[in-house]
């Protein structure tokens, strides 16, 4: 009987540790609480970038006040007064796990909204019931509409930047007034952030299943900077609510990029440019000869390296990658296919031909003209 009495009472302790060990979110202020409230913890592991295809987060609150100026990233508006009329937004499947979030404790709408969604025959949900407070407490990165961008671009009161590769994606369309500053070259990019660490910066890439805004948010945290913020419906929804962007590399590119003045494709370096980088900053870059050898012992550009096309693949490993690369040739056949195996074996590397009829001379000299 006492080993029975001792054995219960093991029983209650390990009940009671656990429920005091077990988070208690308090919702007395709201009416009527949703039947499924989850914690902080368990949130997070669904509030993820990439976007996890087997949940759909939901803000309910009011979206030009609320959602538009400041949302977890990932999620998408219904505020709960327009639940029937956006109900088309939620999937088709009734199964895929909702999770509602609004102002936190006080806020009754996402307990409103998992109740409706319940009744449209939804059947795995959830509200996350200490919301957007908790979240930013917690140092969640807030994410704005496309709205918001378009008016901080307008009142220059943020500095907006796109992560995304410069050629592939941000020279084929930005947002208007967008810096591209691809997450993969941030470090050699940081010239473009401001001075003031406290300067609003807004990250963007490809949208929610694109993490490229938050690594770059990351990085900018670790330079000090403190109001960060990040667009993660990214340029899909900047297209989708205003049209299509810039294309382009705009005239601040050639800043970005030390000097180099991009041709339209993004893979050439126009004539002028090319000129003002050997005159200038001739040390910005890598300036590879890719004739051969026999050729280019008759006369070079005065710091050109030789790198026969024919070598390039097989040494392209043991070539230094810390500064842009322009390669050079006669007629900017060689140089051309030069860039063409660089992006073959690494697409983000930045490299640039000369697509030019050049003659050079023995002292260095050297005359061009653009095809």
């Amino acid at each position: 009987m006492k080993y029975a009495n001792k054995l219960l009472a093991l029983v209650v302790m390990v009940v009671v540790g656990g429920l005091m060990l077990t988070p208690t979110i308090t919702t007395a202020s709201v009416a009527k609480p949703y039947t499924n409230v989850i914690g902080y913890d368990e949130f997070k592991e669904y509030a993820v970038i990439p976007t996890r295809k087997d949940v759909l987060i939901i803000d309910s609150r009011p979206a030009k006040r609320k959602y538009n100026k400041g949302h977890i990233p990932g999620t998408i508006s219904i505020p709960d007064s327009m639940f029937k009329k956006m109900s088309d937004q939620l999937p088709e499947d009734k199964a895929k796990m909702l999770i509602f979030y609004c102002g936190g404790l006080e806020c009754p709408l996402s307990h409103k909204s998992a109740y409706k969604a319940e009744a449209l025959g939804y059947t795995n949900i959830a509200v996350y019931a200490e919301g957007m407070p908790k979240w930013k407490k917690m140092g969640g990165y807030v994410s704005v509409s496309a709205e918001y961008v378009k008016k901080a671009i307008e009142k220059k009161s943020a500095f907006v930047f796109d992560a995304r590769p410069l050629k592939r994606k941000y020279a084929k369309g930005h947002v208007p007034g967008a810096l591209g500053m691809p997450t993969s070259q941030f470090d050699k990019y940081t010239n473009l952030l401001p001075e003031d660490k406290a300067a609003e910066l807004i990250f963007y890439c490809g949208g929610f299943h694109c993490p490229l805004s938050v690594k770059s948010a990351n990085k900018a945290k670790a330079l000090g900077y403190t109001n960060l913020k990040v667009f993660q419906a990214g340029y899909p929804a900047w297209k989708k609510k205003f049209g299509e962007g810039v294309k382009g590399m705009e005239p601040f590119a050639a800043e970005m990029a030390g000097g180099i003045e991009a041709g339209e494709e993004g893979d050439t370096i126009t004539v002028a440019s090319f000129k003002t980088i050997l005159k200038d900053k001739p040390d910005s870059v890598y300036l590879y000869d890719v004739r051969d050898p026999e050729e280019y012992a008759k006369g070079t550009i005065k710091g050109a390296l030789n790198m026969s096309v024919e070598d390039l693949e097989d040494e392209y490993e043991n070539l230094p990658k810390d500064k842009p690369m322009i390669f050079i040739c006669a007629t900017g056949a060689r140089s051309g296919e030069a860039y063409d195996i660089v992006k073959m074996l690494d697409e983000e590397r930045e490299v640039y031909f000369v697509d030019a009829i050049m003659t050079y001379h023995a002292d260095g000299k050297f005359e061009i003209e653009a095809n």
